[in-house]
């Protein structure tokens, strides 16, 4: 790790207006391509769709009042292995509060977790027990969001882990829990690796389909013996829509720096490439992406993207962890918890089939988002898994 400066600096978001401005101008200005009639979502974000999202961005959603919501709660950076590093710190009013460090993942942001905050720094207030308290540490992965600029090549998940150990220790915390889903999940479950002794338990949200795009990225699936017919088939199926979908991870894999030009110079570019993941990888009940997330939650973190030009970064990133030591996934030495929302029959023998892991819910709603889509479910969750291990 770089000799870095370890003061840690209060942080505003202040984007500028001429930012705003050019923002609206290149809305107005943009370039609508040609479609086929009759294709709906088959084939990519539809045109009416994305006009109408593009139209309520430019004249009806309000950047300010989302600016304000994040000025609203402490946030800081700090400068860790030569990175700039933005982080919210939320403190319970509980004096013997568990720490907790949530880490998003892609395509997300640290708005992801705005609705966390309250319930579980002070639970008192939302009639929960207080005892479940947890000081709330959220920050923004490298390249993304207010974690910029990126500092130099090789940022991933490992890289990831052992600067948000750096930061649990410069906030003075010797003991504290993780949870992280998509990329946050795999820095999460990094952290007792490098920060041995440190880590209480961490616990995990994932979907279904999240799980195939993991195995498939990891190496396969395994023997299918133990599922049924019709389990098999539903199997074959989300592998079919995880090898459909990844396209936009084998670029980002592969040329990232190509990528870039597009996602920093047209927003109508950068809009479809985040609320395309919005629509697939939500519930599918929900017929559209702000069917199942808040689209002012969800605008607000694709205007963090374009305002920071991170989906460029992000990207990098992505390429990193792609060209990594793939050392995700393995076996835990803390307890670990797990949450499948949008769960199949089959969920946790695929998912965990030594029955290895300690805690295992399973939730019929919410998807790859749940602090966006079920938010009151994933807080209980949190406290039931971390409740038994306050005192280790």
């Amino acid at each position: 790790m770089q000799t870095t400066d370890a003061r840690i600096h209060p942080f505003r978001l202040e984007i500028p207006n001429a930012d705003l401005d050019d923002l609206h101008a290149r809305l107005d200005q943009a370039r609508w391509p040609q479609t086929l009639p009759g294709i709906g979502w088959s084939r990519g974000v539809p045109l009416d769709y994305l006009q109408r999202l593009a139209a309520y961005w430019r004249s009806t959603f309000d950047w300010r009042a989302q600016e304000a919501r994040l000025n609203n709660l402490p946030q800081f950076t700090t400068d860790i292995d030569g990175q700039t590093t933005h982080f919210i710190h939320v403190r319970s009013p509980e004096s013997d509060a568990m720490p907790l460090v949530l880490t998003h993942g892609y395509p997300s942001s640290v708005v992801e977790f705005l609705e966390l905050i309250d319930p579980l720094t002070n639970p008192r207030a939302h009639g929960g027990n207080p005892a479940d308290a947890f000081h709330v540490i959220i920050p923004s992965l490298p390249g993304f969001g207010l974690s910029m600029p990126l500092s130099d090549t090789g940022w991933e998940a490992r890289r990831t882990a052992v600067a948000w150990a750096e930061l649990m220790r410069r906030l003075g915390y010797a003991r504290y829990g993780a949870h992280g889903g998509d990329i946050g999940a795999g820095v999460s479950g990094l952290l007792p690796a490098v920060d041995p002794g440190s880590v209480t338990g961490v616990h995990v949200a994932s979907d279904p389909g999240g799980a195939m795009a993991f195995a498939l990225m990891t190496g396969g699936l395994g023997s299918l013996e133990q599922f049924s017919d019709a389990e098999r088939a539903r199997i074959e199926e989300l592998r079919k829509q995880a090898e459909d979908g990844r396209a936009y991870l084998q670029l980002q894999s592969t040329r990232p720096q190509t990528l870039a030009y597009g996602l920093t110079d047209s927003p109508v570019f950068q809009l479809a490439w985040i609320v395309e993941k919005y629509k697939e990888w939500t519930h599918p009940s929900a017929e559209l992406p702000e069917d199942a997330v808040d689209v002012d939650q969800l605008l607000a973190t694709i205007s963090l993207y374009w305002f920071t030009r991170s989906g460029a970064t992000a990207a990098q990133f992505i390429y990193a962890a792609a060209h990594a030591a793939g050392d995700w996934g393995g076996p835990s030495p803390v307890p670990t918890g797990f949450a499948v929302f949008g769960t199949e029959s089959f969920a946790r023998r695929l998912l965990d089939p030594n029955g290895m892991i300690q805690h295992f819910s399973e939730f019929e709603a919410g998807r790859h988002f749940p602090s966006l889509e079920e938010p009151r479910l994933l807080i209980d969750d949190i406290r039931t898994f971390f409740r038994s291990l306050r005192e280790q």
